[in-house]
């Protein structure tokens, strides 16, 4: 009998899964505590007691802000929301059946001319945390606005007094937010912000080790962010949520899925053995905004679909299955599921961006070659 792969190459690991590609101060996830912290501090807190805006400021900056640091880094990021009128251009040139993640993806490609920045080196340090800032304030602008292009709506200008969260928001609707849907939005834009050596955040992290600009780097994690398994999880449990309708249908729809071996979205991580601790805090204010909005229903099928999953698979939620009906009912359509990940993710891509470039090796790990080998040319007339 032939050895199998593994056993032949006994370092090789399909996926890179359980190999380590670098030390990182930024977050560390542990699985078995089902805990998240970012540079030391633990993401629940950080979504209930603080703010995007300070963590994308501790990530950014490696420490939480002071009061009167927040509130200039909160005039920075308003200074630099606006972004070049070409952009709206380009996205207003773009097929109108333009799925929002190629849109954002081809926002950033346009933008990274337009940054004073631009020209100056990828080891240049100071210039990286400044685009790194502007990349976190215009996230959120291009991505609403370009959801009103599409439309057929022009874009709106940011208000300065506006956070993150209530930019998108305004930005999106052209309405005032109130104040619960803001603190929904923000709770999951701090939860989403980071995540460790994911699969977009190291492709970011490769890119950048070429000695290439933020903003390839954020370019390429969006695109490693679009492939659906990545992002795109929260949007297919929203679906499945709509499918299943009501609370009384919940259960008779898991007990099929079940039986049928059929994808429960929306639950267990590869990260976390136990409980995502993202969805803990998220659950808590998504069925909190449900009941302020009148429509429990989600929250009640959820109730179901945790319960009967944890008894009979001992699987958990993750952070994509609450934030995918804090979503809906913030009235945000599903395909700006996730683009909202990015408006949150490019804190962390930018972070390791710039953790990659301060110690930089270029990443360039082996493959295993398992095709032909020593072949003799035949010439073209011969074959």
């Amino acid at each position: 009998m032939s050895a199998t792969i593994t056993e032949k190459y006994p370092n090789y690991s399909p996926g890179l899964e359980g190999v380590i590609a670098g030390i990182s101060t930024i977050s560390e996830i542990d699985s078995d505590r089902s805990s998240l912290q970012y540079r030391g501090y633990d993401v629940h807190d950080l979504a209930e007691y603080g703010s995007y805006e300070e963590t994308a400021y501790l990530l950014i900056h490696g420490k939480l802000p002071t009061k009167s640091e927040l509130d200039e880094f909160r005039k920075l990021l308003a200074a630099e929301r606006e972004v070049p009128e070409a952009v709206y251009t380009a996205l207003k040139a773009l097929p109108k059946e333009t799925h929002p993640m190629d849109a954002i993806r081809t926002a950033f490609s346009v933008l990274a001319p337009f940054d004073p920045d631009y020209e100056k080196p990828a080891t240049d340090d100071a210039a990286n945390v400044r685009k790194a800032v502007r990349i976190v304030a215009k996230a959120g602008t291009m991505v609403a606005n370009g959801h009103r292009i599409r439309n057929g709506l022009e874009p709106l200008k940011p208000k300065p007094e506006h956070n993150t969260a209530q930019n998108f928001l305004y930005l999106m609707t052209g309405e005032e937010p109130p104040a619960k849907t803001v603190q929904v939005m923000d709770a999951s834009l701090t939860l989403y912000a980071e995540h460790g050596f994911n699969a977009s955040t190291f492709a970011c992290r490769v890119t950048v080790a070429t000695l290439s600009d933020l903003y390839s780097g954020i370019v390429t994690g969006i695109g490693t962010l679009r492939g659906p398994l990545h992002g795109g999880a929260n949007e297919e449990a929203m679906k499945m949520l709509l499918e299943i309708d009501t609370p009384d249908k919940a259960q008779a729809w898991i007990d099929d899925a079940l039986e049928g071996k059929k994808k429960i979205m929306g639950f267990g991580h590869r990260e976390y053995k136990k409980r995502d601790s993202r969805a803990i805090y998220l659950t808590k204010v998504a069925k909190e905004l449900g009941v302020e909005k009148g429509d429990t229903r989600f929250g009640d099928i959820a109730d179901i679909l945790e319960k009967t999953m944890e008894e009979r698979k001992n699987i958990h939620p993750n952070v994509d299955f609450p934030a995918a009906y804090a979503y809906y009912l913030l009235g945000i359509p599903t395909d700006l599921y996730t683009p909202i990940f990015v408006i949150a993710r490019v804190a962390g891509w930018s972070t390791h961006a710039i953790e990659q470039l301060r110690n930089n090796r270029l990443i360039r790990p082996k493959c295993i070659y398992e095709g032909d080998a020593n072949l003799k040319y035949v010439p073209l007339e011969d074959r």
